[in-house]
């Protein structure tokens, strides 16, 4: 399959909303292990069956395949910080949270929405990845509310339903382009994204300013340049081109704007914006998006 295929399959893939797990284990040596996967699913009742899936590629692939059983952690809405920290390839993962050994042996987090502590029933060779089945030996429930993600963003939506009456959450991103380049950020879920941040009680123009203060580069806001409403999602993001005269970004670093540098772009509006950017900046003749994630018109306008 071409580069192009699999980045249309991962965001087709990613259409279908999850939660968001921590799978865990003890290997051969007593030591934790344990990585982020929202590839969970219940199997069987009776047997009581669940499985998850494991990237051949992992660093804990092998140990993995080692250990007796697993545990999966089902995260509440009020843990992206252990998710984000569990997808990153962090040498103690475990000194950041608070754990304990369950009942069967493997890790438990705390504060989840549930866990199930499982013996290795069977593993399944499936293409690039592993199938994990375990039989569960024990699990709790806690009533929380579970972290929810959806095309390449976490999502609670528990916190959005008590919100909805509020209206769409404003979104902003700072487009700040630098010599044919723009500043990316890790976003956390081992992907990049622009600087962007929600809108607080100080309205737009002042978060557009924070994130360049943030960003530790010299730019100006600049006009805007898309407004797209994420309908799923219910944000509505506003995206400013902020021209930069120098500097060494704090977090992150400038890419070159061409439309085949955004692969690891995790938001798939966010990487049309950027290439279409690409496209307009070759050529110097600029335009701002209305619409929503999906589809909508460009206005032109020239660039001063």
């Amino acid at each position: 399959m071409t580069l192009e295929n699999c980045r249309l399959l991962r965001d087709a893939f990613g259409t279908f909303m999850t939660g968001v797990t921590v799978v865990t284990a003890l290997d051969e040596a007593g030591a934790p292990i344990g990585f982020t996967a929202n590839s969970f699913s219940s199997v069987s009742l009776d047997p009581a069956l669940l499985l998850v899936l494991i990237a051949k590629t992992s660093g804990n692939y092998a140990r993995f395949m080692a250990a007796k059983g697993f545990a999966i952690n089902i995260l509440s809405e009020s843990q992206k910080d252990v998710s984000n920290t569990f997808a990153k390839p962090v040498e103690d993962r475990f000194s950041t949270v608070q754990w304990q050994i369950g009942p069967h042996g493997a890790p438990i987090l705390h504060g989840v929405s549930a866990w199930f502590d499982c013996s290795t029933h069977q593993v399944i060779d499936a293409g690039d990845h592993a199938i994990l089945i375990g039989k569960v030996a024990a699990f709790e429930a806690s009533g929380q509310a579970g972290l929810g993600y959806y095309r390449g963003s976490y999502f609670t939506p528990a916190q959005a339903g008590a919100a909805l009456a509020s209206g769409p959450a404003v979104v902003v991103s700072a487009l700040i382009e630098q010599d044919g380049h723009v500043l990316l950020q890790d976003d956390g879920r081992g992907g990049l994204s622009l600087p962007t941040a929600r809108v607080g009680v100080n309205g737009a123009t002042a978060t557009l300013q924070a994130l360049i203060e943030a960003a530790g580069v010299q730019a100006v806001p600049g006009f805007i340049y898309s407004v797209y409403e994420d309908v799923a999602a219910g944000q509505q993001h506003i995206a400013f081109l902020c021209p930069s005269t120098g500097g060494t970004p704090s977090k992150g670093g400038f890419v070159e704007l061409s439309p085949n540098r955004f692969d690891d772009v995790t938001d798939p509006a966010m990487r049309t914006m950027l290439e279409r950017l690409a496209d307009e900046a070759r050529v110097g003749d600029y335009g701002i998006y209305f619409g929503n994630q999906n589809m909508g018109r460009v206005a032109p306008v020239s660039k001063s």
